[in-house]
């Protein structure tokens, strides 16, 4: 039999990815199980795993949540190059970097990449949750730079999210502190691998 999804239901589903994401930041991730969820949740386990069946389920619908309302932040940013509102790299780089302001959402992150590197079944949804970032990034480039291949868009792709993903360690006082002289040149590379910048571009970014 299958189940439709009802309003209802998604209410509930909605309210346990509440539940799970504020567990994990007030518990760290060694507090996250599904037994923990459901408690905080205040149902039996049983009702919990109906929605997300296994513990990497509820981090994979964690980590789509997370990565759907990016994009829903990102979108008016992410017009179709050429048109006449077509996105300025900068732009949307400094959007992005802008997220890690959020000092809740980096610890979310934070704590699921701690997640992943002891279970492999989290470590799965994280990289398929990077994957799909990585195909938005390299269709924004491919749109951009046609003469790229789409290897090397998937590369630079890559690259850029290690960057921009990695800074957040650094920009958030987790590994360091930001300063506007890392920050500018985070921008000025990020907005080089982005859209292929020339020096001139490079250089206007850091001044920026």
């Amino acid at each position: 039999m299958t189940n439709t999804p009802t309003t209802k239901g998604a209410r509930k589903r909605t309210q346990l990815l509440d539940t799970a994401e504020e567990l994990l930041l007030a518990t760290g991730h060694a507090g996250l199980s599904m037994r923990a969820v459901a408690t905080a949740a205040d149902i039996r386990l049983g009702n919990l795993q109906y929605y997300f069946p296994t513990r990497a389920d509820l981090v994979a619908a964690v980590l789509d949540r997370a990565l759907s309302h990016s994009l829903e932040r990102l979108r008016p940013l992410l017009s179709e190059p050429g048109s006449p509102t077509a996105p300025d790299p900068e732009r949307v780089v400094r959007a992005l970097l802008a997220e890690q302001d959020d000092p809740r959402l980096v610890r979310l992150f934070a704590e699921l990449w701690a997640m992943a590197a002891l279970d492999e079944a989290v470590a799965a949804a994280v990289r398929a949750f990077y994957r799909d970032y990585q195909d938005q990034v390299a269709a924004f480039l491919h749109a951009r730079r046609p003469d790229l291949s789409t290897a090397q868009c998937r590369s630079r792709a890559g690259v850029f999210t290690m960057l921009t993903e990695g800074a957040s360690l650094f920009r958030s006082g987790i590994a360091d502190h930001r300063t506007q002289e890392t920050d500018a040149e985070l921008v000025a590379m990020a907005v080089g691998m982005l859209g292929g910048a020339g020096p001139d571009a490079v250089d206007a970014a850091r001044r920026g």
